[in-house]
């Protein structure tokens, strides 16, 4: 039995996508999921809730205190809406992170018809700086190569963790069409640089706009940094205030 609850705040909008990310290396698919939230027109309209994710209730902007939880966003950009799925935590359980994936997937298998986007990081040296696309059926490797674009069978080398690699993994036995981004980092608690790469790779290879400046990403990142206590001389190098070139921390 899943252990998920999800609690609807409002119905299931008509949108044109679905981004997926969470925290990992480098937080660079959560900086893309954070910024489209925090900085477009949004409305929070589902929770998924599990007993595996941390035991720590926050206040959210309006000083209203929630439960640990997977949101699910519907976000509107110019004449686009997209449903963005995010948390700054996962279960911290293998069984948990299965069964949130899994409903997860049932919740887009029931009320969506879009492509699902997983965005990840891949720790690798400073100067690697590719996106990786990654599927796991036949038939969205073939529509992948008819855009022009090669899923990598080398990359991710040691293959996808947590959330991310089961979303992707399991996809086809939802019938869930995904495609999984997984961005070069050098790693750490927040790479800016990588989460711009990222979105504007989504924006320019699948017509989302999604794509952020890195001014933008170093914006979100600081706020980030700044809501889980982290220096002001930390903050203060993502926002470029301190100029070392591509800053990652």
């Amino acid at each position: 039995m899943n252990r998920c609850r999800v609690h609807w705040l409002s119905d299931f909008p008509e949108h044109t996508a679905v981004i997926e990310a969470v925290p990992g290396i480098g937080n660079v698919g959560k900086l893309v999921v954070d910024g489209l939230v925090s900085t477009n027109e949004s409305e929070l309209i589902g929770m998924i809730l599990h007993p595996d994710m941390p035991p720590h209730a926050t206040l959210d902007s309006q000083g209203i205190l929630k439960p640990s939880h997977i949101a699910i966003n519907s976000v509107n950009i110019g004449d686009e809406n997209i449903i963005c799925i995010g948390s700054d935590a996962q279960p911290m359980t293998a069984s948990g992170q299965f069964e949130v994936a899994e409903k997860i997937l049932q919740i887009i298998d029931n009320f969506s018809g879009s492509t699902l986007y997983v965005l990840a990081g891949l720790r690798m040296p400073p100067e690697s700086q590719n996106i990786h696309v990654v599927c796991s059926d036949v038939k969205m490797k073939r529509h992948l190569e008819s855009r022009g674009l090669e899923s990598m069978t080398g990359q991710p080398e040691s293959g996808m963790i947590g959330l991310a690699g089961l979303l992707v993994s399991l996809a086809p036995m939802y019938s869930v069409d995904t495609i999984g981004l997984v961005a070069e980092t050098i790693g750490g608690a927040i790479d800016a640089s990588a989460a711009e790469r990222l979105s504007m790779f989504l924006e320019e290879k699948f017509g989302h706009k999604v794509g952020m400046s890195l001014d933008r990403t170093q914006s979100i990142a600081a706020n980030l940094l700044d809501s889980v206590g982290v220096s002001k001389s930390a903050i203060a190098e993502i926002t470029g205030e301190h100029s070392h070139g591509n800053l990652y921390v």
